[in-house]
């Protein structure tokens, strides 16, 4: 029984299979939504209203909104778990350790943001300039995993903590710039159950019902107060007691990668094509998300890192070069669900939406073709030149050796 269930295990906690799931999903979403006969179905099922209108408490309206306030509030816990995590014991836990992927990432989020408003900053899309910032975790590791051994562990490490940081500067833009209008009774109850959680995370009370429910309220009371309400998530990994996390993570892993984010892909990639794809391109709200994903990010982490390397403030992971370092910054261009997450509140209105959705997915295709193209391309060139070296030292023994019998 257990050689029939290890590799079914080791699948599904491989990133590889949720990048392939999140393509597939997209792909679906996208036939489903340009399908004659099935368009308007498949629509209704993420858009029918279920919640009565003029309620005291707000509520998700649709299965749409469900997925995106509260489910992916889980996807929030568990990021905020990895740099929780991160921060006290691992890749960010020190200054030397932190410094790299903490430059690298405001790199990444700087110049995208930047680039996206060369094109927009006089126009009506100018708010989208949060959209390129985001990488996200799960398809850009899955990329790098499928690659293999032509991205080296320690790029992978250095591409997995610059991600979580990403995802932190994701967060704080998000709560900060795209938030609603502020409800300040919702958001002081918010403040109140979430110092609760500190509290007794200080009093050392073992995880149980008491947190669910605080961990509960406290997200429909952000829900309420304007704030974006998955954002809870993060909160409730930094208020619970650290030695749950574990446990939690091991609870919620196969469900946010193998359900939640599968069903935020389908939700939100359900887009009526325009007829004339190739023009709606043209627009420089697209142009600027492309541009920002498969330009900015690799330009940004690379002239980011080389400036804290130079410093000497930081330093390159061991067989690491600059070149790879090119290369995870086209992978981390790739920054699927935090740009459409972005992208859906920068925007209320839905041909804005619709019109980011569709660069961001041209933004990560080019990306992962990119990416996959050059880290196998200077796969070759180290092969080619491991075989030069081979060559050279031949010729140098047979040389001495000649030297040496004549």
């Amino acid at each position: 029984m257990k050689k029939i269930l290890n590799p079914l295990k080791l699948l599904i906690n491989d990133t590889r299979f949720t990048g392939v799931m999140l393509i597939v999903c997209t792909l679906l979403s996208l036939f489903l939504a340009n399908s004659a006969n099935l368009e308007s179905i498949y629509k209704n099922i993420w858009s029918s209203t279920w919640v009565p209108e003029n309620s005291t408490i707000s509520l998700p309206e649709n299965f749409k909104s469900l997925i995106n306030n509260f489910l992916m509030a889980f996807f929030f816990l568990m990021a905020g778990m990895e740099i929780r995590r991160e921060l006290i014991s691992g890749e960010l836990s020190t200054f030397k350790k932190a410094s790299l992927p903490f430059g690298a990432a405001l790199g990444g989020m700087v110049v995208p943001a930047l680039v996206f408003l060369a094109f927009n900053i006089h126009t009506e899309y100018a708010n989208g300039w949060g959209i390129p910032t985001a990488t996200d975790i799960a398809f850009s590791l899955g990329i790098a995993s499928l690659l293999g051994k032509r991205v080296p562990i320690a790029l992978k490490v250095l591409l997995m903590a610059l991600a979580i940081i990403d995802d932190l500067g994701a967060i704080l833009v998000i709560a900060l710039f795209y938030g609603e209008h502020l409800n300040l009774i919702f958001l002081s109850i918010a403040g109140l159950l979430f110092s609760s959680l500190l509290f007794l995370n200080y009093l050392k009370v073992k995880f149980g019902a008491i947190h669910v429910v605080l961990s509960l309220l406290l997200w429909l009371a952000i829900f309420n107060s304007g704030i974006e309400a998955s954002i809870a998530g993060v909160l409730v990994a930094f208020a619970l007691p650290i030695n749950i996390l574990p446990k939690i993570e091991g609870a919620i892993h196969g469900y946010v990668n193998f359900l939640i984010l599968p069903l935020f892909a389908l939700a939100n990639t359900a887009i009526l094509l325009p007829k004339e794809f190739a023009k709606s391109l043209e627009s420089p709200l697209a142009m600027g998300i492309i541009a920002g994903l498969v330009i900015g990010k690799p330009l940004g982490i690379f002239l980011f890192s080389r400036l804290m390397v130079a410093f000497k403030l930081a330093n390159l992971p061991k067989n690491t070069s600059w070149n790879q370092i090119i290369g995870m910054g086209v992978l981390a261009g790739i920054g699927f669900t935090m740009s459409i997450f972005t992208g859906m509140l920068a925007f209320k209105n839905e041909q804005f939406q619709n019109i980011a959705k569709v660069a961001i997915i041209v933004g990560v295709a080019v990306s992962l073709i990119i990416s996959v193209v050059y880290f196998f391309v200077l796969g070759i060139k180290k092969v080619a030149l491991k075989g030069r070296i081979f060559k050279i030292n031949q010729s140098a023994f047979s040389e001495n050796l000649a030297s040496r019998l004549g």
